[in-house]
């Protein structure tokens, strides 16, 4: 039983570790691993055996009946296995047992041509009961018998389990984008641990292997069908040749010994293929479930008694017409009747409610009916409706799903994008990302919940914030990016857009294209980088939206283990958590890190005046950061190139906030409108001018004005900061550069 060793050992002594099939078991259960594993290679040789050297017929005969057993036990492990993945070696099985059945027609056929002329078991007790017992040795009816089960086989069976196999494997390539990103998603949002989701992918990638291979199979078990076919009528026509040529048997003769060993060689041969095919509908036509398919078919089909019920009235109608069997048609019916009540029994008992039987002719056939006691009740009213224990479940907040912080949704064209095992490289680039912009600005980033959305375009992407969207964009996956950085030496071929990160004009080119387009000085990136620069960008713009209450707790405590009693002054003696997270926000607007949590607290510990004002709390936190703030605008150069406002403007500004001070109403401080558009002019102009020499712009003004004039440059000039006196480090040396005013 080499066949049974190799598929018992495969199933039981291997598992699969990151894609390699490695032994169980060491010791003695190892090495009777290693020995099994010859099953397989000596069963093949023994195949080849068969075809080519002579066979004793006692040995075709226990061949034949090996073919019969091993087709009934896979037809029988493909009804009872719970899930295909289960009898994954099923494909193997299938090759395996359709190139014994080829050898064993060829060793019939060699004994058949050889010994036929002798007629009875000259090819074996096997094949001379088919040939007797199953046709009653008419070769006539043999051949009617043998092109039926061909046309079942190969027509129904056979063909229906290929389509099956073919539509099943490329429904399940395509959904496996699809399924390895769910499980992405409930790995990110915490759902599932690594190991897990590490199992879920290796089923799916098993998922449509088997469903691969299975289509493959279906190919083999066609052409053995084919095959039979073939070596039925060779054999017919060989053994007449034979027999009346070389043994002198007259023509009605060897018609009829050849003829009949040569059908019930194809009948041996014949109904394991049918067993086979059968079996390899079943396991392409059955879904996974924890639920064997016999219990399935019960639940299933005969689960409500309505059904049977019909039925039994449908068949007493026919049984009663006159000229048909009634016995037949009338015992059916009964027995139909018989097992609606038994199911509807059955369902009492399981729910706890009495059982009424069940009357032909009333409205309501087949359906529970009212009587007695309940009969009285539905003159009186309709009945209460007991709820069903999914219905008396009460909502939860688990009911209430949260809203993703960050969310990243893709249109299915850019589900390679995400997927790793087609090589997508944009989910280890946010990671990246993530990684990066949390040491910047001091504060874990939240994770990035990546999904597919139907509704958008195939190669459109959109980025939400709070479940709202804040930027979108399109990329296509095959193509390459070129960037106008703004001076290049010649024009592209491709789809004219816009970097959708900083609004550059840019092409999308052909992949074979990219060094051209570097020689001509655009900037060329993949479509992954687009997406994740895209990300990087928006994130750093609502990075102080990111930032919530658990965020500033987690830094507190992180401030903690270090400074244990800076911590404690800072919240809650000095500031209350909230206001922490408002002042640290106030800082992130300005693109300032908050990654020095110390230098803040005690900056905000050490005001000499206690002050609940959060632009004053701000002011103190920047002065903390002073030296920081220089450094990230101007590196570490001695001249700080500024630009002022004009006497005449900052009088009169200073006297705008000081009366808005008096009237405790800071926040509603604005510029006039003429006012705010001739500045606003004056410093886009000088920003301009600085860019072109390769300085930085910055707006040195009062630490009073501060807080004013960087609201109104925020959405007014863009790459200008704005500093006050007071945050000028000591070994920083000032150059006016330019002075604006509002004239």
């Amino acid at each position: 039983m080499a066949l049974f060793d190799s598929v018992r050992s495969a199933g039981s002594q291997f598992k699969h570790v990151d894609g390699q099939a490695v032994l169980r078991g060491t010791g003695r259960n190892a090495q009777l691993a290693s020995k099994r594993l010859l099953g397989v290679p000596v069963f093949l040789l023994m195949l080849l055996g068969l075809m080519t050297l002579p066979v004793p017929t006692l040995m075709l005969d226990t061949f034949f009946t090996f073919n019969i057993a091993l087709s009934i036990v896979v037809l029988l492990v493909s009804i009872y296995v719970l899930r295909p993945l289960d009898f994954s070696v099923f494909p193997s099985i299938i090759l395996v047992a359709t190139l014994m059945r080829l050898a064993l027609n060829v060793a019939s056929t060699r004994v058949v041509l050889m010994h036929g002329h002798q007629g009875g078991d000259a090819a074996g007790k096997v094949i001379e009961a088919f040939g007797e017992v199953l046709i009653g040795g008419n070769y006539a009816v043999g051949l009617v018998v043998f092109a039926i089960l061909m046309i079942i086989n190969f027509v129904v069976v056979t063909k229906g389990a290929g389509r099956v196999s073919e539509v099943s494997a490329r429904f399940t390539l395509d959904a496996m984008p699809g399924k390895q990103m769910a499980i992405d998603a409930d790995l990110n949002a915490g759902l599932i641990d690594a190991d897990t989701a590490k199992t879920r992918r290796a089923e799916i990638s098993q998922e449509a292997d088997f469903y691969g291979s299975m289509d493959g199979a279906s190919k083999f078990v066609r052409g053995d069908a084919v095959a039979g076919i073939l070596i039925l009528v060779i054999n017919i026509v060989g053994g007449l040749v034979i027999g009346m040529m070389q043994h002198n048997l007259e023509f009605s003769d060897a018609v009829q010994k050849y003829a009949l060993l040569t059908i019930g060689d194809g009948l041996v041969a014949q109904i394991p293929s049918l067993l086979l095919s059968v079996a390899a509908a079943i396991m392409v036509t059955r879904n996974s479930s924890s639920i064997q398919m016999g219990d399935q078919i019960s639940q299933q089909m005969f689960g409500t008694p309505n059904a049977l019920s019909i039925t039994a009235f449908v068949l007493f109608i026919m049984g009663i017409i006159p000229g048909m069997p009634h016995f037949v048609f009338l015992s059916l019916a009964v027995i139909s009747l018989l097992g609606a009540f038994f199911i509807k029994y059955k369902e009492s008992v399981e729910e706890g409610t009495p059982f009424v039987p069940m009357k032909a002719g009333s409205p309501a056939f087949g359906s529970p009916q009212i009587g007695g006691a309940d009969k009285k009740a539905s003159l009186e009213g309709p009945p209460p409706v007991t709820p069903s224990p999914e219905e008396t479940k009460e909502l939860s907040w688990d009911d209430v799903q949260p809203v993703d912080v960050i969310g990243l949704e893709v249109g299915y064209r850019l589900i390679p994008l995400v997927d790793r095992s087609q090589g997508g490289q944009l989910l280890g680039r946010i990671k990246g990302i993530r990684k990066k912009l949390s040491q910047e600005l001091g504060f874990l980033v939240p994770s990035i919940h990546i999904r597919d959305n139907l509704d958008l375009m195939p190669n459109a992407y959109q980025l939400t914030l709070m479940g709202v969207s804040v930027a979108d964009g399109e990329v296509y996956p095959e193509k390459e990016l070129a960037i106008n950085p703004g001076e290049v030496f010649g024009p592209l071929e491709g789809v004219k857009t816009v970097d959708p990160a900083f609004g550059l004009e840019a092409i999308w080119i052909e992949s074979a294209e990219k060094d051209k387009a570097q020689t001509l000085g655009y900037t060329v990136v993949d479509a992954s980088t687009v997406v994740a620069t895209h990300v990087n960008h928006v994130l750093q713009q609502h990075a102080y939206e990111l930032l919530g209450h658990e965020e500033v707790q987690q830094m507190v405590d992180l401030l903690a283990k270090n400074s244990p009693k800076l911590a404690e002054e800072l919240v809650p003696n000095t500031l209350s958590l909230s206001q922490l997270l408002k002042v640290l926000q106030n800082l992130l607007v300005e693109d300032v890190s908050v990654k020095d949590m110390r230098s803040i607290a005690e900056s905000l510990t050490n005001m000499p005046n206690k002050t609940q004002d959060i632009g004053m709390l701000t002011n103190a936190a920047r002065m903390g950061l002073s030296r920081m703030i220089v450094q990230s605008i101007i590196g570490n150069a001695k001249e700080i190139p500024v630009i002022t406002l004009d006497r005449g403007l900052e009088q009169l500004l200073h006297k705008t906030v000081q009366q808005a001070g008096a009237d405790g109403n800071l926040d509603s401080v604005a510029l006039e409108p003429g006012m705010a558009e001739r500045l606003q002019g004056s410093l886009a102009e000088a920003v301009k001018n600085l860019d072109a020499e390769g300085k930085p712009a910055i707006l040195l003004v009062a630490a009073s004005l501060r807080t004013l004039l960087a609201k109104f440059v925020r959405h007014g000039v863009e790459n200008l900061k704005v500093l006050s006196f007071q945050e000028i480090p000591d070994n920083k040396h000032i150059t006016i550069v330019a002075t604006v005013g509002g004239q």
